[in-house]
């Protein structure tokens, strides 16, 4: 178990430090390797626990650039839609969702015409709120959906620092409220607890590693990372679900 828990922090430490390059997508990276590693019904709890204590590191090195009105449109919506989505981990299975949210990762490639354009469709502040409803939702389902939020924060202006702090602030509660849900409904183990917390520790890490990059990277370069962090995240969910994809396609 301790193997485990220190190849988990591994892998954790390069997913989050390529996620404060890219604006997130480091829960994402890591579920294959944990469904691997530890079997898919601890992708969730483990991520979204790492996630959580990682997050303050985030918080606190990316504190001046939050930007706090969208922070308090995006928070009630995460926190309604984080319980929801781990309860239907916790007692349902709904892997097709994590196809849809694949497909649409995928096509911002196209939306953004491959990293040319700035931004894809007009964004308003409120936007925020029914957007954090689904992505917490989905997250709770899947462990992490961050990448989906990125082209509301892309097309809304928001990037670099103000994305990465943005969306550490938004999230830690909704992360909060996924773990105490998945411990409610016993989807958390102290098995889980510990790869969490390994996990989280190399989260930590990678965010102040990252950090100092991040302050010399050309915001161009950001948005075509941040747009491939989003695909390849996509790709990795729909690779998650290929034996439900084939079966779609043999009907």
């Amino acid at each position: 178990m301790i193997v485990t828990a220190l190849l988990i922090a591994l892998a954790g430490f390069f997913a989050w430090l390529i996620s404060t390059l890219a604006g997130g997508g480091g829960a994402l990276i890591m579920v294959p390797v944990l469904s691997f590693l530890v079997g898919a019904q601890a992708v969730a709890p483990v991520v979204t626990l790492g996630t959580m204590i990682g997050g303050p590191s985030r918080i606190y090195l990316f504190w001046e650039e939050i930007n706090w009105s969208i922070v308090k449109w995006y928070l009630p919506g995460a926190i309604i839609g984080a319980f929801f989505g781990a309860y239907v981990f916790a007692t349902l299975q709904a892997e097709w969702l994590q196809i849809v949210l694949g497909l649409f990762l995928v096509s911002t490639l196209f939306q953004y015409r491959f990293g040319r354009e700035e931004s894809a469709f007009d964004v308003r502040l409120w936007y925020f709120f029914p957007a954090g409803l689904v992505v917490s939702f989905l997250s709770g389902i899947a462990g992490g959906a961050g990448p989906v939020l990125n082209p509301f924060y892309l097309n809304y202006g928001a990037v670099k620092g103000e994305m990465i702090g943005t969306k550490s602030a938004s999230s830690f509660v909704m992360h909060l409220v996924k773990i105490s849900t998945y411990t409610a409904f016993g989807a958390l183990t102290w098995e889980f607890v510990l790869f969490g917390v390994a996990l989280g520790i190399a989260a930590t890490v990678a965010s102040w590693v990252g950090k100092r990059a991040l302050a010399e990277m050309k915001v161009k370069w950001f948005r075509q990372i941040v747009i491939a962090m989003m695909v390849i995240s996509g790709l990795l969910m729909l690779w998650e679900q290929r034996q439900l994809l084939l079966n779609l396609v043999q009907q």
